[in-house]
């Protein structure tokens, strides 16, 4: 599919800017203002008087030589960027007082409506996130900070009260490169409704307490993330739509090293507006306890014209979740289509990949025997027009009829759950072991690989209410001598010869 026309575009006008960066030889080394790199003198102050002097000038480059600078939120300003040298760290104040937010959350770095804006250089920016966290939290208790929103269930205070390490809202032409991100008491940095945005070669360390996202993209155009590291306690690059009024538009990800206690690439959940022409490729992904890939519309937004390629994920919970729903009861159905991912790796585990992470996805309340990819719509409406090639999926199988068993004359009692959380675990114990298909038109799998490592009794492909499916060289491991592919009030399907030898079942 030829998408990018606009994404090219996007990025020509983004180098060009990108070009007139910020005045390198207005150099303003934070020291001159005042700050203190002992680790503990609150240097807020003297930090705000660098960038507003910077400003004042006509722009500028904010410097942190070597050493430790603690500091509250700070905003960034247009035509200003901040520089860490190597040896350099940006501490976040343990005082969740010292934090304040623009129209939105708090963070530690902050913009709103800025532009032309940097943060650069091999030092480091550290929130001291669960010493915040903790902070927070008996603030709340002492009664000093007030949380309406506060979580009783896990008895921690809420993200509107975390502070992030970095928050942008409505910015144009920012970059950020280089630095090292670590220890976030929540997301640790937010794109929200900006343009022209470039994340490249950052390294980013956060899995020290909950909703700890490496990077999340909010509505944003033109966005280029490359050769990023990402560790993070929650969804690792995950692009979100809070407004029914804007979409993520043009974007580009690629050379990416991901490891996550949710989701490693997630589209949603969030989705107002939506996910259009967007390109993902060469990603590595480890140690993830979800979804390598989740592509989600469930808020009335639009997903479409994306392609994803050449992904190898080891050690990942679930290889492929594509979920259009409707968690707006009242509001409109969205769409989700035209999606083309190609050249895709993935082993999934026997048991939890994320055991070894401090803060792990949640456990599910539910026994079960290994999730398989997934690809659902809801009735009357369809997940369209998606093609699957060359992907190679290793289960571990293993699956026992005693520890949860969904025979397919039960397969009606497979649920909707049209309106709940999207997730691939939604829909609870599943009749196939390597891919389910519900409610989707236009379907192509050529040269797909399922492997098992030791027998499942399950069938490998389900496929329910599908139209036009097409099926090529498909690849099994032996797997006793039930039917492997299933088909319930399927329409207009195309099944090579190699698939009808693996045994096809149509059932009622």
């Amino acid at each position: 599919m030829n998408l990018f026309k606009s994404i090219k575009v996007g990025f020509l006008i983004l180098f060009w800017f990108l070009s007139l960066a910020v005045n390198a030889q207005s150099i303003f080394p934070v020291a001159d203002f005042g700050a203190i790199a002992d680790g503990k003198t609150l240097n807020s102050t003297a930090i705000q008087k660098a960038i507003d002097k910077a400003t004042a000038n006509g722009g500028g480059t904010v410097v942190f030589a070597k050493g430790a600078y603690l500091s509250g939120s700070i905003e960034l300003k247009s035509n200003v960027g901040l520089h860490l040298e190597k040896g350099a760290v940006l501490l976040g104040s343990t005082n969740p007082l010292d934090y304040h937010g623009l129209n939105r959350w708090k963070a530690l770095i902050l913009a709103d409506g800025q532009n032309n804006i940097a943060i650069s250089g091999e030092g480091t920016i550290d929130g001291q996130g669960l010493q915040v966290a903790l902070n927070a939290d008996s603030l709340y208790h002492f009664g000093i900070l007030k949380d309406p929103n506060y979580n009783v269930r896990r008895k921690r205070v809420s993200e509107y009260e975390r502070p992030q390490v970095i928050e942008m809202v409505k910015c144009k032409k920012v970059s950020v490169t280089g630095v090292n991100i670590r220890n976030s008491s929540c997301w640790v940095q937010t794109y929200d409704l900006c343009e022209n945005l470039v994340i490249d070669g950052i390294n980013v360390h956060s899995d020290v307490f909950w909703n700890n996202d490496g990077i999340d993209i909010s509505d944003c155009r033109n966005v280029k993330i490359i050769n990023c590291v990402v560790n993070s306690a929650d969804d690792g690059i995950c692009l979100k739509s809070h407004s029914p009024d804007h979409c993520n538009d043009s974007i580009y990800i690629a050379n990416c090293t991901v490891r996550s206690s949710a989701s490693a690439i997630k589209f949603g959940t969030s989705s107002l507006g939506g996910f259009r022409n967007i390109k993902i490729e060469n990603i590595k992904i480890y140690d993830t306890f979800r979804s390598a890939i989740a592509l989600e519309s469930v808020d009335g937004g639009v997903l479409e014209n994306i392609e994803i390629s050449d992904i190898i994920a080891k050690n990942t919970g679930n290889a492929l979740f594509i979920r259009l729903g409707r968690r707006n009861k009242d509001g409109q159905v969205g769409k989700l289509r035209n999606i083309h991912i190609r050249n895709v790796m993935v082993e999934v585990p026997a048991g939890r990949p994320d055991k070894d992470y401090i803060m792990q996805g949640p456990a599910l309340p539910f026994f079960h025997n290994t999730i398989p990819a997934s690809i659902t719509g809801i009735p009357g409406a369809y997940v369209e027009n998606v093609v699957i090639e060359n992907m190679q999926i290793t289960y571990p199988g293993n699956a026992h009829k005693g520890y949860a068993c969904l025979p397919l004359y039960r397969l009606d009692e497979v649920p909707e759950q049209i309106a709940e959380y999207p997730e691939f675990s939604t829909f609870g114990e599943l009749p196939a072991w390597g891919l389910y298909v519900r409610h989707t038109k236009g379907l192509t799998l050529k040269n797909i690989s399922l492997s098992l490592k030791k027998p499942d009794f399950r069938a490998a492909y389900v496929f329910d209410d599908v139209e036009n499916l097409n099926i090529e060289n498909p690849q099994l491991t032996k797997n006793g001598n039930h039917k492997q592919i299933i088909l319930k009030s399927a329409k207009n399907t195309n099944i090579d010869p190699k698939g009808i030898a693996l045994g096809v079942e149509t059932i009622k």
